[in-house]
C-alpha cells in the first residue's frame, strides 16, 4: 500500500469500537480516520471519506444495513461487517460472498479478513468496481424492512414505505411524495423499483413509480392515452407499454372498500 488505508469504525458500543482500534493499531497500512454510532455514521463518512469500514450490523437507532442505504451503494467504501448474528443469519453474508467479523472477534480471523479488505481497497484505487454483493444483500433485506432512510438538513428521516404515495426522477435523485410531502433521495429509479415490494409499487412510466393502493382512477384521454388519479388529485402519466401490467396489479391489488 502507498498511503494507508482510510478507515472508520462504525459501532453503538465504545468497547467494540475501541476492539477494533486496538486490533488495527499495529498495522501501518491502516489509518483510523474516525469512530462512531450507527446514528452519526453517514456525516461521519461524508466527512472523512474513508476507504475502508468496520460496519456493526445491529444497532438499536440506525443499524448497519440502515447506513448503508442511506449512505448509498455508490458513496460506501469497502466493507467489513461486524455482528453477533446466529450462524443460520450469517448464510446471508456467506451466499454474497461479503466479509464479515463475528463477535467477540478473534485475532485469526480479523487478520484474514483485514488483508482481503486491503486488496479490495487497492482494486477501487486502482477503477475497480464496488462491491455487487453488498447491493445485492441490501435489495435482499430492504424488501423486508419496508423503510427507507432520506439525509434532510442534518438529520435523518426515516419514511415507512407502504405511507409513499408516489416518486418521481429529478436526474440522478429521486422525490418521494408522502402525504403532502417531498423528500429528495439520492438514488435512482431503478435502484428503488428493486427494493419496494413489486406487489404494491409499480412503474406508472419510465420516470414514476406509483403505490398502487393510492390509485382512485385510470382516467381515459381523447387520444387513447391515460392519466392515474392518485389521492389528493395528484395526476401521473400511465404509460402504453407498460399499461397492461399496470391495469393487471392494480386488479388484483388488495383495496379498501370506497
Amino acid at each position: 500500500m502507498i498511503e494507508p488505508v482510510r478507515t472508520l469504525i462504525v459501532d453503538d458500543e465504545p468497547l467494540a469500537r475501541q476492539a477494533i482500534r486496538w486490533l488495527l493499531a499495529d498495522d501501518p497500512e491502516v489509518a483510523v480516520v474516525g469512530e462512531c454510532s450507527g446514528a452519526e455514521g453517514a456525516s461521519l463518512v461524508e466527512q472523512t471519506r474513508p476507504e475502508l469500514m468496520f460496519l456493526d450490523v445491529q444497532m438499536p437507532e440506525v443499524d448497519g444495513f440502515d447506513l448503508l442505504e442511506e449512505i448509498g451503494i455508490d458513496q460506501a467504501p469497502t466493507v467489513v461487517f461486524v455482528t453477533a448474528y446466529s450462524a443460520h443469519a450469517l448464510r446471508a453474508f456467506d451466499v454474497h460472498a461479503l466479509d464479515y467479523l463475528l463477535k467477540p472477534v478473534s485475532d485469526e480471523r480479523f487478520a484474514r479478513t483485514l488483508a482481503r479488505a486491503k486488496e479490495q481497497v487497492l482494486i477501487r484505487r486502482q477503477g475497480g468496481p464496488v462491491d455487487a454483493g453488498v447491493g445485492a444483500l441490501l435489495r435482499e433485506r430492504s424488501r423486508q424492512t419496508r423503510r427507507i432512510l432520506v439525509r434532510e438538513h442534518g438529520r435523518t428521516r426515516i419514511l415507512d414505505a407502504d405511507a409513499i404515495d408516489w416518486i418521481e426522477a429529478a436526474d440522478y435523485y429521486a422525490v418521494i411524495h408522502v402525504g403532502g410531502e417531498s423528500h429528495l433521495l439520492r438514488e435512482t429509479m431503478n435502484e428503488l423499483a428493486e427494493r419496494l415490494d413489486p406487489q404494491r409499487f409499480a412503474r406508472a412510466h419510465r420516470s414514476a413509480i406509483v403505490n398502487v393502493e393510492r390509485v382512485r382512477e385510470i382516467r381515459t384521454l381523447p387520444r387513447g392515452d391515460r392519466v392515474l388519479v392518485l389521492d389528493r388529485g395528484v395526476e401521473v402519466r400511465l404509460s402504453r407499454t407498460r399499461r397492461d401490467a399496470f391495469e393487471r396489479l392494480v386488479g388484483g391489488a388488495s383495496r379498501p372498500a370506497e
